[in-house]
């Protein structure tokens, strides 16, 4: 491919990834509601760019469950059902179990302090809106992935992971945040120490009682502008408030 046609497809491709970058976060803080419609054009001109490159975001969003794509190009912020969240959790559950068996033992001094800042970070966010700590509780999990450096296991793990991020923010009762912190606290000390079998045990038992804090009381719709709305995360999305999530290191 020469070199000013590989310019072009990463370009667009980091086009792409900051469109849904400030779309994720906005559905899962509840700023976007459940149904609202995404047209290409009014996201083209938030984030000034083309009907297309915003056409390829809705379609990665779409793969993640956050989104819905009708007919006629129409897309919306995905409503999933309690039976469809039940069904991720369950395998969510499956797939992060493979991913701590895959760390235990095996994290550096540098990945272990990388989590214990990220929870960190969720602790103090437990004086801000649900929403929030929600998306931190995801990523954290998804940081998990990532150090297993296996695109399958990252790919997966992080679609399932924001479609249960989706429905908690729609539906999850008001609890402490204190519980999961401790328990995520908990998976990072027995990875530490390699103790697989206890770290899967204890994953599978977060994961579950995370799922059975949900329950299916929808969040009354405000109906406001799209672009009124996507502002404040179209400006944020480059920022340092953005978790960054790391590569994927190429296998040899």
């Amino acid at each position: 491919m020469p070199a000013r046609a590989s310019s072009r497809t990463s370009e667009s491709s980091d086009k792409v990834s900051v469109i849904c970058r400030a779309l994720r976060r906005a559905i899962i803080e509840q700023a976007l509601e459940p149904g609202a419609k995404l047209p290409e054009d009014a996201l083209g001109e938030r984030f000034g760019v083309s009907r297309t490159i915003a056409r390829h975001a809705l379609g990665q969003l779409a793969a993640e469950g956050l989104v819905e794509l009708r007919r006629n190009r129409i897309a919306v912020v995905a409503t999933p059902s309690w039976q469809e969240a039940r069904d991720a959790f369950d395998i969510r559950i499956e797939l992060e179990r493979l991913v701590v068996r895959q760390l235990a033992g095996k994290l550096t001094k540098a990945q272990i302090a990388e989590l214990n800042a990220h929870v960190d970070a969720e602790d103090r966010a437990r004086g801000g809106t649900d929403a929030v700590s929600i998306r931190l509780a995801t990523e954290f999990h998804i940081l998990l992935a990532h150090m297993t450096n296996s695109p399958i296991l990252v790919r997966y793990v992080s679609e399932v992971a924001y479609r249960c991020c989706l429905t908690l923010s729609l539906y999850s009762r008001p609890h402490s945040t204190e519980c999961a912190i401790n328990e995520h606290r908990a998976i990072i000390s027995a990875l530490a120490k390699g103790d697989a079998a206890k770290v899967m045990e204890l994953m599978h038992h977060h994961l579950d009682s995370v799922a059975n804090r949900a329950l299916v009381a929808p969040t009354p719709q405000r109906g406001r502008d799209l672009l009124d709305i996507l502002a404040p995360y179209a400006d944020e999305v480059t920022s340092d408030r953005v978790v960054k999530l790391p590569k994927i290191a190429r296998r040899g």
